[in-house]
């Protein structure tokens, strides 16, 4: 099966994220222009334009409705995804790196680089009614890392919207409760930064991938380190699958450690691990430049990527990933 690929952005892709029902894709990258598009034909349907700087983070909600992007320009924008409005722009004191919706989509998270003499801070706001007025509303929490936590470079919402789990880039993984303002638990399994963290379809566990050539298996309610998938070089993203018992991890160099390889090279294909035995099964080639973000459909019967090179590939499942089997 052909790849498609899909063209649009002009500068590296910093994540992708499929809706709920798989049929749309958000892409952001450093080009200050989050696009969407069609999963199934590859066609772009629109971008949501209003950022100035590299768009970090992107994320759709539960319903489709709103979308929620965070920039190097210092604002955390919040768009209608039907007519790419935006709905309501939040400044913030630093770039915004990581934003999420809650399982409800009546809140939304994001947080913010320590930079400029500010810490990195952790955000909670309500989103059910969204105007102009929430540029000046306060947020309903907000979370400052100290030293010793260090800056966050990704999180997820935990189960029923009660915990938030974020990694760091030290490499350690805190989990908060909301209601008490509290770090309830912390892990120090990675030795380097945590690129990507992606929970399983039931919300069970979570796969984070780090700059420490591994990715991990925790469990989401206690942090629980239940396997590790290690490779060569650095992860920048992984996802499970919600179909089979698999593990997708993408990476490559660093961006700035690149020389021109061919993508015979083998240095920045799709991995797929799987989840219980951590044996490495299979590669998919594609990209010229490091994955720095994966996601699979949920479906489970394709994946998507986006890399260094700007592109986001789509790549459906051949039959012969479903008979495949472990002896």
């Amino acid at each position: 099966m052909k790849p498609l690929m899909l063209q649009g952005h002009q500068r590296a892709i910093t994540q992708i994220k499929y809706n709920r029902e798989g049929d749309l894709i958000f892409s952001s990258a450093k080009d200050s222009k989050p696009c969407v598009w069609y999963s199934l034909n590859g066609e772009r349907l629109g971008t949501f334009n209003g950022h100035i700087g590299a768009v970090w983070c992107v994320d759709v909600d539960w319903m489709t409705t709103r979308l929620i992007t965070g920039a190097g320009d210092m604002n955390t924008f919040l768009w209608d995804v039907e007519t790419g409005t935006a709905l309501g722009k939040i400044p913030c004191n630093s770039s915004v790196r990581t934003c999420n919706f809650s399982f409800s989509g009546n809140q939304a998270s994001y947080s913010t680089d320590r930079a400029m003499n500010h810490p990195c801070e952790l955000f909670v706001i309500d989103v059910r009614n969204i105007d102009a007025s929430i540029s000046s509303a306060d947020p309903v929490l907000k979370l400052t890392m100290n030293e010793q936590q260090s800056k966050i470079t990704s999180m997820l919402w935990g189960a029923l919207d009660e915990t938030v789990i974020t990694g760091h880039e030290n490499g350690s993984i805190r989990i908060w409760d909301l209601r008490a303002v509290k770090e309830l638990n912390s892990v120090n399994d990675h030795t380097a930064s945590i690129t990507d963290m992606q929970m399983s379809s039931d919300g069970t566990m979570f796969v984070s991938s780090s700059k420490d050539c591994t990715a991990k298996l925790f469990d989401s309610d206690t942090l629980m380190l239940l396997k590790t998938f290690k490779t060569e070089r650095p992860v920048n993203s992984a996802c499970i699958s919600p179909l089979l018992e698999h593990v997708a991890l993408g990476g490559g160099q660093d961006a700035m450690e690149v020389t021109t390889t061919s993508t015979q090279a083998g240095k920045f294909d799709s991995r797929f691990f799987h989840l219980v035995y951590e044996e490495e099964f299979a590669r998919v080639k594609g990209h010229f430049g490091p994955i720095n973000s994966m996601a699979f459909h949920p479906d489970g019967k394709s994946f998507a990527t986006g890399g260094e090179d700007g592109f986001v590939r789509i790549q459906v499942f051949d039959s012969s990933y479903y008979d495949h089997t472990f002896e």
